[in-house]
Order: structure tokens, then C-alpha cells, then sequence
């Protein structure tokens, strides 16, 4: 997957959006905010403004102020950023309507009169307290997930990863003998792993962790003490699926990066043509940094977007 930036501009705007055209086939759209940087009252009530009673009500529900913020500020994203793409002239971000697939995944409820098809749009939606991601993409499913990089993990990490985790996996992670470096990639193989389970719109129940592998191609085996080791020594994330022999997991394809210097973002895409038997090309990659309503920056091939694996 190609990095790649249409402009590198801030757009200033109080009241509309900037209009994108949708990805092209083989091309991924990720927007990201962080709450941190979303002080504006005003701004705040702004989002609260464009959602329907129901979702409004669940955001002031919720009990925290940090946990209040970070839902709003996921659901603002998905509909400010649905509503750029100019899909249907008549929508904007306070009319869009979702529903959700068998296993909770949501999708785009398009109201539309006649007999058109939907349009071919698809998104995923991934929030920590310090940083909201979206991902969309067209003609094909998209799972996204993000994890702050430094973040605690309270268990033993091999017994942790032992509960959850295939055997292969386990088996990289006990080759890791730093300490620090085998915590980092036990957060990027989760992260991973929730970006592919999103793609497939079965969630963690529908598909356990322990029934699949993200293998990092070149470095399952053999000892580890740095993250160079690493990085010198992986090729492609792939995923190897036991629980359904007949799972066409070469259909997917990952993209694992760091945003802001401070997040994990994993992107698990389908590919194009999967399937037909056509050969997939390495596809593109556009990342916006935004404060919806405010600005919004192309941050593609900036310090703020460090690729770590897919990404050609």
C-alpha cells in the first residue's frame, strides 16, 4: 500500500466541510482526532448538535467526562466525515442513518427515493481516550483499530497472550527477550488482530483470537532482542486462519502504522478483485489529521504518520 497525499493544506471552516472524492479502487481514506486538541466548548456542542436524540442521549449517559468526549467525539467523526464525500446531495452529517450487520458492525443506512444501488462506501470507526480514528474505503471492507503505544498492560504479557492468542504467536512473542520491545509488539498484534476481525464484521465473538494468526512474513521464528531485528527482518503481515479451512484469508491485506508518535494504527482492507482471481496491486494510503468544523491537515509523508509494516 502506497502513502499518498492529494494537498498538504489546512481548510478553515465554521459551518461546512470539505468536500473529498471518494477512494479510488485500492486506495484508503483515514481520518484521526485527538480530543486533546478539541478544547472549544462551542465546537463540542456543535457535534452534539448533528446527532440524533438516541446517540445524544448514550453520549451524556456515560459516566466521566474523558469517556463522554472521546464517544462524542467518534461519533462526530464518522458523520462529518461520511458527509465529505458528497455521496447523496441531500445528506449532511445530522441525517445520515446507520444500522448494524448480524454481529454489531455499522453500516450506512442511505436514503435514497429511488431504485439506485448503495453506494459502494464502507467505514470502520476506532477510538481510544487520547486518539478517534476513521477509516474508509470503496468497493471494499475495511477494519481499522488504534492503541496508544506506551499503553499499561496490568498481566504478566505471555500469560496474557496465552488466554488469547494462537500458539504460533505466542511462540514470537517468547522469542522477544527484551522486555519492552516484546510489550510493543504484543499491542501491535492485538491491534491487528481487531483490525481483521472488524474487516470480516464478526467482531471478537464471531472470531475468536485464538482461531487465527497475523504472522509477520520473515520473522515467526528465531530470537529478537530489538525492534531493528525486526524491522530488518519483515516483509508482509498475513493472516493464517484455523478454524475455517475454506476462510479465503489471502482476500485481505494489513497496513500497520504509527500516528502522532503516540498510537498504533492498524488497517486490515480487502483486495481488490479478492476472489476473481486477479492479482492485487499495492494499493494507496491518505491520512487526515482533523478538528471537524475547524481544520483539517493531510498529514501523509509528514513526521505524524510513521509506517511500520504494508505500506509500499
Amino acid at each position: 500500500m502506497k502513502l499518498h497525499c492529494f494537498e498538504r493544506t489546512f481548510f478553515h471552516s465554521s459551518s461546512s466541510l470539505t468536500p473529498i472524492q471518494l477512494p479510488a479502487p485500492m486506495e484508503t481514506h483515514l481520518w484521526y482526532v485527538k480530543p486533546s486538541e478539541v478544547r472549544s466548548e462551542s465546537l463540542l456542542d456543535q457535534y452534539l448538535d448533528i446527532l440524533p436524540p438516541c446517540e445524544r442521549e448514550n453520549v451524556l449517559q456515560m459516566r466521566g467526562e474523558e469517556l463522554r468526549k472521546s464517544a462524542l467525539l467518534a461519533r462526530a467523526l464518522v458523520r462529518t466525515t461520511i458527509a465529505r464525500y458528497q455521496i447523496n446531495s441531500h445528506s449532511n452529517p445530522r441525517s445520515l442513518k446507520f444500522r448494524k450487520n448480524l454481529h454489531g458492525k455499522p453500516e450506512v443506512q442511505w436514503q435514497f427515493r429511488d431504485d439506485r444501488h448503495p453506494p459502494p462506501l464502507h467505514f470502520n470507526i476506532s477510538h481510544t481516550s487520547s486518539l478517534v480514528a476513521c477509516g474508509v474505503t470503496t468497493n471494499a471492507q475495511i477494519g481499522i483499530d488504534v492503541e496508544e503505544k506506551h499503553r499499561s498492560i496490568k498481566h504478566n504479557i505471555l500469560s496474557f497472550a496465552r488466554r488469547y492468542f494462537s500458539k504460533h504467536e505466542v511462540q514470537f512473542l517468547a522469542a522477544i527477550s527484551d522486555p519492552q520491545v516484546q510489550r510493543m509488539e504484543f499491542i501491535k498484534l492485538w491491534t491487528l488482530k481487531e483490525a481483521y476481525v472488524k474487516a470480516l464484521g464478526k467482531g471478537f465473538s464471531g472470531a475468536p483470537f485464538k482461531t487465527f494468526t497475523i504472522r509477520f512474513k520473515g520473522v515467526m521464528e528465531g530470537g529478537f532482542n530489538t525492534l531493528e531485528d525486526l524491522s530488518l527482518k519483515a516483509s508482509e503481515i498475513v493472516v493464517d486462519s484455523f478454524d475455517d479451512p475454506t476462510d479465503l484469508t489471502s482476500n485481505w491485506q494489513f497496513s500497520l502504522l504509527e500516528l502522532a508518535n503516540s498510537h498504533y494504527a492498524a488497517i486490515c482492507t480487502e483486495k481488490h478483485g479478492a476472489g476473481s482471481g486477479k492479482r492485487n496491486s499495492p494499493g494507496k494510503l491518505t491520512v487526515w489529521k482533523t478538528v471537524p468544523f475547524l481544520e483539517d491537515e493531510c498529514v501523509s509523508g509528514t513526521a505524524a504518520v510513521k509506517v511500520i509494516h504494508g505500506v509500499q
